[in-house]
């Protein structure tokens, strides 16, 4: 009777370890102070650093949605790692989190040594640009669980922050200054949305010009990430919202007290003009409340505070708080 092995039920092991030495490089790239071993340990350690008061810790996890489905159809791998990384990291910025390290977990039916590769080497670009360590992961190999070519991701990410430092939302004021960071894309929400409109709808391809770039590259463009605008800003920052799926209709919010409203002048907004282009499609209301519409993240400051920090970042203004039931007024 003849013998079955695991590579004929669909797992190569020796593709799986090639991978493990394709990425070593990539990994130790990421390596900061704190990092205890190296990659092959069965979990990942990490020292925490000295100097914080009363130390909590603080995690975070995240996929980059539907924007996975573009990257496979356009085969471009190398970006999606980067998404991943920053929507943990700057979501962890919110509770004035500082990111220490980060782990990945890449499934697929089969295992693509060359993409999976690429994907890790953004991964490892996402943690270089959020000042974090990637210390482990999981790659599983898992015939029959999705279609060929597919592999979905997920990331974890632990950060560190002052236990006083964490209630950003007793830290708001009325006439607190809305500051607006430009998004470097569409990010990682909404694309759903995306491809619904663009790829259905209006039978675009991703191969096409969309002002002067390709529009995969416009749409894959990786999301922005934020730490070392907070951490070179952070005293001067009473509260900052993430402008992720929900837009800054849903998220602003969220870092408001119940007695404070965010009054935004809309014509202030730097639209970027993907979005200027899908609004002709879409009703307004539902793009404010799907995209970040050009705003990746706003802080909120004290009006003493806002020259230093448009001085020091690419931000700017776009509105304030007024006394008024917590929401977004735009006007």
């Amino acid at each position: 009777m003849a013998t079955v092995s695991y590579k004929d039920a669909g797992v190569d092991i020796d593709a799986g370890n090639q991978f493990v030495e394709n990425i070593k490089p990539y990994v130790k790239s990421t390596m900061i102070p704190g990092v205890l071993g190296g990659i092959g340990s069965f979990a990942g350690a990490f020292e925490l650093p000295s100097g914080y008061k009363k130390p909590v810790i603080l995690a975070g996890t995240d996929g980059v949605g539907t924007k996975l489905k573009l990257a496979i159809d356009a085969k471009k791998f190398d970006t999606v790692g980067i998404d991943l990384v920053a929507m943990c990291t700057n979501d962890l910025l919110c509770n004035f989190g500082e990111p220490l390290f980060f782990l990945d977990y890449y499934a697929t039916a089969k295992l693509e040594v060359e993409e999976a590769t690429q994907v890790v080497a953004g991964i490892a670009e996402g943690c270089i640009r959020s000042e974090c360590a990637l210390i482990g992961g999981e790659t599983a190999e898992m015939p029959g669980m999705y279609k060929e070519g597919d592999f979905d991701l997920a990331g974890f990410c632990v950060g560190i922050a002052e236990k006083d430092e964490l209630d950003r939302v007793s830290m708001v004021k009325e006439n607190d200054v809305l500051i607006a960071l430009p998004s470097s894309g569409v990010h990682s929400n909404g694309f759903s949305l995306v491809r619904k409109l663009l790829l259905e709808k209006l039978g675009m391809s991703l191969e096409d010009d969309f002002q002067g770039k390709k529009l995969k590259d416009v749409l894959l463009e990786p999301t922005r990430i934020y730490v070392k605008e907070f951490k070179a800003n952070k005293s001067k920052i009473n509260g900052l919202a993430h402008i992720t799926g929900g837009g800054i209709t849903e998220n602003l919010p969220r870092v408001l007290p119940e007695n404070l409203k965010a009054v935004v002048d809309r014509s202030k907004i730097k639209v970027l003009p993907i979005f200027q282009f899908m609004s002709k499609h879409v009703e307004l209301e539902e793009m404010y409340r799907t995209f970040n519409m050009g705003v990746g993240m706003i802080l909120v400051v004290n009006p003493s505070n806002v020259d230093a920090i448009l001085a020091s970042t690419d931000g700017y203004v776009i509105g304030e708080l007024k006394a008024g039931e917590r929401k977004v007024e735009f006007v």
